[in-house]
């Protein structure tokens, strides 16, 4: 479901899904495929996609978000160009779309130039992370998710971590949830996330579905001693 033409990750804040959208990027543009990356993410998290432009066309990602005096605004003055790409059968696209029901919402006023039968919608999930913390959060946030973006998810990323102190029983239980909160839906979990010092403690039988390590593109503003800022885009690029 990661090789899809367009696939689009959504997840609350805290999920990971801005790191997982950089990682698979990367990995499909290493493989030759143009790729562009459309950030729709527009509830402020700590992770912005707009901000890592240059870093991304370095390795030879498209990142398509407001530029200039506009880096900073919410709404999508990118919708054409979205609209576009999203039509256009020979474009790779990932969407990182924000993290709650109002991201979704920009994300529904695309719905009928998404390809059904080319896309993929994955949720990912932090049971770690308020809004989340069980199976029938999780649940609901989804629901919430599909009514508003007007598109059903089709798959679940199992990405349960706490930063630098993740252990694999974290991401073992993590899995365990999502693979739950998929009985319910009746979508499959499609990948476990991991970063690499984490995954090299995991053991590929305890999962049936592909893990996927993530190299920490992003680290939080307070990494450092970095202090948050209050407004926009919240990150430092490894």
């Amino acid at each position: 479901m990661l090789g899809a033409r367009v696939t689009i990750i959504v997840g609350h804040f805290g999920s990971g899904k801005t790191e997982i959208a950089l990682n698979v990027a990367v990995a499909r543009a290493e493989r030759g495929e143009p790729v562009a990356l459309v950030d729709l993410d527009v509830v402020k998290p700590y992770f912005r996609s707009r901000a890592a432009r240059q870093f991304m066309a370095e390795r030879g990602v498209r990142v398509v978000a407001p530029a200039g005096d506009t880096i900073h605004a919410d709404l999508p003055i990118i919708v054409p160009e979205i609209r576009r790409l999203l039509s256009d059968p020979q474009a790779t696209v990932l969407m990182d779309v924000g993290g709650d029901d109002t991201g979704a919402r920009v994300l529904g006023s695309l719905a009928d130039v998404i390809p059904r039968e080319e896309s993929h919608h994955l949720l990912v999930l932090n049971f770690r992370r308020p809004f989340t913390e069980d199976v029938p959060a999780a649940e609901g946030m989804l629901r919430e998710i599909e009514a508003a973006a007007r598109l059903p998810v089709t798959g679940l990323i199992s990405n349960t971590h706490l930063m630098a102190e993740t252990t694999p029983d974290i991401v073992e239980e993590g899995y365990r949830l999502a693979r739950r909160v998929g009985e319910r839906v009746g979508v499959p979990v499609v990948a476990v996330a991991a970063d690499e010092a984490t995954r090299a403690q995991l053991r590929d039988e305890s999962f049936p579905c592909p893990i996927l390590t993530l190299h920490r593109y992003l680290a939080p503003p307070f990494a450092n001693g970095r202090q948050p800022r209050r407004v926009g885009p919240l990150f430092v690029l490894n």
